[in-house]
Order: structure tokens, then C-alpha cells, then sequence
């Protein structure tokens, strides 16, 4: 009775261990928008992760800008966008299938919501 129960608990631990792996990995193209006032503001990331650093760059109609100085604990991450000259911290957390993405612009909190483009083959 004890072998199955510990058994069970391994099994567990290891299914849980395995979809936090998976779950912990932004790597790849989210799309979504930026909810401003006046409107939404399409824009697409590419994520790339190694170990805690995350970089990539941020598309919209107007241009790509790269992220710098981006780190990944768990699922939040920072980064930092240079926008007109000055740095934008970004902060961001990861739920799996969709990410949350805040910042402040000019004394404006912006906040995005996206989710992971799947790749068709």
C-alpha cells in the first residue's frame, strides 16, 4: 500500500515538474494589442529564451524595436525597449497560453494582452 501511494506521489511530482517545464517557455511569436485610450494598438513579439535571458524585439505597423536587458524568474519576466530615445521597462507575466505585458509611456500605464502564435505546417 505504501509503494503505491509513494508511487503515486513520484508520479505526480514528475507530471507537475514536466508542465511547468513546458509552461515556463515563451520562446516563439505572441501577437495581441496595447489598450489605450485612444484605442487598440496591434503589436507582435518574438521571444527568444536561454536559461534566465530573455531578448527579441517588438513589431507594430510603425517599425521593430529589440528588447535589452530582459530577464525570466518563473513566469514573469522584464524587459527594456528603447522608445524615442529613452529606456522603457517593461514587466510581464506568463500564463501559459496568453501573456500579460505592462509599461508607462509618458505618465500612461499601457497594458497588452497576447497570445502564441501557432506556427501552421
Amino acid at each position: 500500500m505504501k509503494k503505491k501511494i509513494l508511487l503515486s506521489i513520484a508520479l505526480l511530482c514528475c507530471t507537475a515538474l514536466v508542465c511547468l517545464a513546458f509552461m515556463a517557455d515563451i520562446s516563439g511569436r505572441w501577437k495581441g494589442a496595447y489598450k489605450t485610450p485612444s484605442g487598440d494598438h496591434p503589436v507582435e513579439y518574438l521571444f527568444k529564451v536561454d536559461g534566465e535571458s530573455l531578448t527579441g524585439a517588438m513589431s507594430t505597423g510603425q517599425g521593430q524595436l529589440p528588447l535589452t536587458d530582459g530577464k525570466i524568474s518563473g513566469n514573469e519576466f522584464v524587459f527594456t525597449m528603447n522608445y524615442n530615445g529613452a529606456p522603457l521597462k517593461n514587466v510581464g507575466k506568463f500564463y501559459g497560453d496568453s501573456i500579460t505585458i505592462d509599461a508607462v509611456v509618458n505618465e500612461k500605464r499601457l497594458h497588452a494582452v497576447l497570445t502564441r502564435v501557432v506556427e501552421k505546417k
